[in-house]
């Protein structure tokens, strides 16, 4: 969440209607896309499910001060997931039930994963922290042929076999490092 709070942050006003590495996103898009799933968080994260949550986070959720509505929704998100005993429950998705602790990895990849593609999208530093790429790919890599095969990534982009964690995560996601 830090990795993507500090992209949102170096936003500026111009920014918003510019292209991201994610197909047919704008940073708007993008933002907005994270926004909508740390609203998700507290929800799911409190027990509910898909169903009971319904629609009531579809649609546009930046209103006239995007960095203000993210602020609002990562602080929310973080709470929830600090709540005591937060990893402990079952959770609702789309596709059924599933731990917190899934739940979190897949909440942490695309933030870590989005906070690259923002980084891209508005030229800051792209570099995320090292430790953070290397656990995110060691969640992702064991999955990602079955995930590309969804439709979710674009195909892997080849890089050299010694290439960093954070290339290595990047390219197997189908972005360009």
């Amino acid at each position: 969440m830090t990795e993507f709070d500090s992209r949102v942050r170096r936003v500026r006003p111009e920014q918003w209607d510019w292209d991201t590495p994610c197909k047919e996103w704008s940073v708007r898009n993008l933002v907005n896309h994270l926004v909508h799933e740390q609203l998700w968080a507290p929800e799911l994260l409190a027990g509910c499910t898909v169903e009971q949550v319904g629609d009531r986070f579809d649609g546009d959720q930046l209103g006239d001060d995007p960095l203000h509505s993210w602020v609002l929704a990562a602080a929310a998100a973080r709470e929830a997931w600090i709540a005591p005993k937060a990893l402990l429950k079952p959770v609702h998705l789309s596709y059924g039930k599933a731990t917190a602790v899934e739940y979190g990895w897949q909440m942490t990849s695309d933030l870590a994963v989005h906070a690259w593609d923002l980084a891209r999208a508005i030229g800051a530093e792209e570099r995320i922290d090292p430790d953070l790429a290397e656990a995110v790919l060691g969640y992702i890599e064991p999955n990602a042929e079955a995930w590309a095969a969804s439709g979710l990534f674009d195909p892997p982009v080849p890089v050299p076999d010694d290439a960093d964690p954070q290339t290595r995560l990047i390219a197997l996601l189908g972005r360009t490092p």
